[in-house]
């Protein structure tokens, strides 16, 4: 007894040791390059946890809507699901933006509602998953807002917080590759729970949310001082005229002013301080035609990622493919969208930000050629593929636009422009989700779907890089 006693301690001694010692390789890894000192580690750190908790939130949805009855009930189950949550989140998500533009001195405690409305909703959301009654329907569209407005906020965080020594997109990167392996590992964490309980993996994001929330409270100060920031939109017509030039650590330093390589007046075009420029707002149109073209591409690519997510799911499940289980091929393919992520994310922080055009367009043609080849050979491979360039192609695309925005965007707006097509991009990953559960559970026909609305895509996006080279080659009035 005393031997086994004595083994115990140890065991829990090397426990110890191995937890403390990985949380400080952690720490090291999230306060590298100036981070730390920044204060992007601890929002680094912060979107691992928010990452986790919704992780958690998603497996006990799935395992009540999706897993625990047969296939064709299942299908109604998520179109029900998303006709309760999304279509609502749809219209409040263009709402999102500008009700947070109000809170400029407030993002710390935005971040930390955030957290306390999705722990309360988990928490309510035990009894409804164990009862199995529609009000989880309600309460999962309140965890899914709650969401996405930390989203938007966060995306409003990150330019305060990047030190001198690493650019916006690489801060981008490594924030959003934080969350992607937190969620991985809450995934795990979430699948253990639910074998002692359905409920369970709800009381683990409650604990999770609450520990968010005294995190966005860890923030640094400067995150709520506001610096004279206007509001972005898509549909203004008036630009910025006495605003500093945009941040340049990740433009060419030889392409001259972007604004007018785009076309947009520069600081001449108003006289400072007059009254006219400081009520103009801008339109994300009139910072230049390259933001529009990678909210198309990207968009797009997004669309893809959401369209794959439950059309796989269900196509899988009902029609396995290679001879394979419907719960191996479904992880098979999951697995490849998730690493397909993981590698555009971490890709991310090493690419050159110059031509984001380009990379833009490049990845829009890589998922076009991965969905072609999953309909004219259609089988485990080519959709395992299409999977992994759906998650790759969406994550660098996402650091192309942000590349844009930094470079063509004014500062004063800057950060509501991240807001505003963050929005945007999660309305479109909305809209393909929505056309994977109303298709046919036909493969080729899923897969030459996909293949078509990027193929219209990539034709507009190319005839918008076309008419960008023409501009950027013509000379310049003196």
């Amino acid at each position: 007894m005393h031997r086994l006693h004595r083994a115990a301690s140890a065991t829990a001694l090397g426990t110890g040791h191995a937890v403390r010692a990985t949380g400080r390789r952690i720490r090291r890894a999230t306060s590298a390059e100036g981070a730390g000192e920044s204060g992007l580690a601890k929002l680094i750190e912060l979107h691992a946890v928010n990452s986790a908790g919704d992780m958690m939130v998603t497996v006990a949805l799935a395992s009540t809507i999706f897993f625990s009855v047969p296939s064709g009930e299942a299908r109604g189950r998520v179109a029900l699901y998303l006709l309760i949550t999304m279509a609502p989140f749809v219209l409040l998500a263009p709402v999102i933006g500008p009700l947070l533009d109000r809170l400029p001195s407030g993002r710390r405690s935005a971040m930390a509602l955030s957290m306390l409305a999705r722990a309360a909703i988990a928490w309510m959301m035990t009894s409804s998953i164990a009862g199995g009654g529609l009000t989880v329907y309600p309460e999962a569209l309140g965890v899914l807002v709650a969401s996405k407005a930390y989203g938007v906020v966060r995306s409003v965080v990150v330019p305060r917080l990047v030190p001198e020594r690493v650019t916006l997109v690489k801060a981008n990167s490594r924030v959003t590759l934080a969350g992607l392996l937190a969620t991985g590992v809450a995934g795990g964490v979430g699948g253990v729970l639910h074998l002692i309980g359905p409920d369970w993996p709800l009381r683990g994001a409650f604990l999770v949310y609450l520990a968010g929330a005294f995190l966005a409270f860890s923030l640094p100060h400067q995150v709520d001082l506001a610096r004279e920031e206007r509001r972005a939109s898509l549909h203004s017509s008036e630009t910025p005229s006495d605003g500093p030039r945009p941040d340049s650590r990740d433009a060419d330093p030889h392409d001259g002013d972007p604004r007018s390589d785009a076309g947009v007046p520069g600081p001449e075009a108003e006289p400072p301080g007059s009254r006219a420029a400081a009520r103009s707002r801008v339109g994300l149109r009139t910072v230049g035609p390259s933001v529009v073209l990678a909210l198309r591409a990207e968009g797009t690519l997004r669309a893809l990622s959401g369209f794959l997510t439950f059309y796989l799911a269900f196509l899988l499940r009902e029609h396995p493919l290679g001879g394979l289980k419907p719960t191996v091929a479904l992880g098979i393919a999951a697995a490849a969208l998730a690493i397909g992520n993981a590698l555009g994310t971490a890709l991310g922080s090493w690419v050159r930000s110059r031509g984001p055009e380009t990379l833009v367009t490049l990845m829009l043609a890589l998922a076009g050629a991965a969905a072609l080849a999953a309909t004219l050979v259609y089988g485990m491979l080519t959709v395992t593929l299409l999977a992994g360039a759906a998650g790759f192609t969406q994550s660098l695309g996402k650091v192309a636009l942000d590349a844009l925005i930094q470079r063509d965007v004014p500062e004063q707006v800057r950060t509501s422009a991240f807001a505003r097509s963050e929005t945007l991009m999660q309305l479109t990953w909305v809209l393909g989700g929505g056309l994977g559960i109303v298709l046919p559970l036909i493969g080729r026909v899923g897969m030459a779907t996909a293949t078509g609305v990027l193929a219209v895509s990539l034709g507009f996006t190319l005839h918008g890089l076309l008419r960008l080279h023409a501009a950027h080659a013509r000379p310049h009035p003196a």
